[in-house]
């Protein structure tokens, strides 16, 4: 698991249609993790807020979910 990973993954989103709308019909973090492992990627729901939290609000709503009730709100802190 890494850091390293979860970045990939994260731009790995931004470039992919399919992904990014499997992570907008994510409902939660884990589930966000799960994804990332099905696509090949190793991390784990720590390391995807941590890197979340780096990145502007604006840029995290692009590609996970809105937060969207009964979703769980995925943001920035």
């Amino acid at each position: 698991m890494s850091v390293a990973s979860v970045t990939k993954f994260l731009t790995a989103a931004k470039q992919d249609e399919d992904l990014r709308q499997k992570l907008k019909a994510a409902m939660s973090a884990e589930s966000c993790v799960e994804i990332g492992q099905g696509s090949g990627y190793d991390f784990t729901s720590e390391e995807l807020q941590t890197e979340l939290d780096k990145m502007p609000s604006e840029e995290v709503a692009k590609i996970i979910n809105p937060g969207v009730a009964p979703r769980e709100h995925i943001e920035p802190r």
